[in-house]
């Protein structure tokens, strides 16, 4: 793996132009790309240091410098991916949108014959179906003109709807703050995630006995079961995928059991 890190490397340093990245070409190239050294510099770490990088050499790469390296030979979002797959490293940016990353969601959601809706990192509803409409009262059918997106957990610990809604709220509830804290993990402190949370905290006591409990499990499928108000007991498989140039959004969708 370490060879193919230092082959993948070494093949964009030599085709990103000095010019492109600020330097000066003095005319005197072998190759139109960056020297090692000139990369080095860039990246802040040692021509000795890229070297043995390239070369395959048991060395490490930070996901700090890996992230200055995709910057300086300008990587797209596949190659710069690529890059800290093979160094088997997590990218510090994963999970965040790209400036690029444009999504048709509210087409997503309508071209599911079910309930389907997509949530953002606060878990904002961002898009759903008529489906999921009709399903969720109290939560996407009220809150869609109101000036803040519509918020699953807003829902679920302040709407009294929810506990009538929602089969086994208890059981629910727990799993959605465990899910919940895995989903967001080191973005908790960030300023929108800790308001909504310091606000939840604060209204709902379900709520805050459930996030300090600290519970931690991964978003998981299966039975979903609601009492609806007009149609009754209705149960659905959930699924949850993360779309592909959007990791921070979760498209949920409900399919008849």
């Amino acid at each position: 793996m370490q060879s193919k890190l230092g082959d993948f490397i070494r093949a964009h340093r030599e085709r990103t132009t000095p010019s492109s990245v600020g330097l000066a070409s003095d005319g005197r190239r072998r190759t139109p790309g960056l020297r090692r050294e000139e990369l080095a510099q860039l990246c802040d770490v040692s021509p000795t240091w890229l070297t043995w990088l390239e070369q395959g050499r048991d060395v490490a790469a930070s996901g700090k410098l890996l992230a200055r390296m995709a910057e300086v030979l300008q990587l797209n979002a596949a190659e710069r991916a690529y890059l800290f797959s093979l160094a088997e490293r997590l990218d510090p940016q994963h999970g965040e949108a790209a400036p690029d990353a444009g999504e048709p969601l509210g087409e997503i959601v309508a071209a599911i014959d079910g309930p389907a809706y997509i949530l953002d990192r606060q878990w904002d509803a961002l898009a759903w179906n008529e489906h999921a409409a009709a399903l969720f009262g109290g939560w996407l059918d009220v809150e869609e003109a109101e000036p803040a997106q519509p918020n699953l957990l807003r829902f679920m610990f302040r709407h009294p709807a929810a506990r009538g809604l929602i089969i086994d709220w208890e059981d629910r509830a727990r799993r959605l703050v465990a899910e919940f804290r895995a989903d967001i993990g080191k973005h908790a402190g960030e300023p929108p995630l800790a308001a909504l949370i310091a606000e939840l905290s604060a209204d709902s006591a379900a709520f805050r006995a459930l996030w300090t409990s600290q519970d931690v499990v991964n978003r998981e499928g299966g039975l979903r079961r609601f009492l609806h108000p007009r149609a009754g007991e209705l149960g659905f498989n959930q699924i949850t995928l993360h779309l592909a140039r959007r990791h921070d959004l979760k498209l949920v969708m409900l399919l008849p059991a």
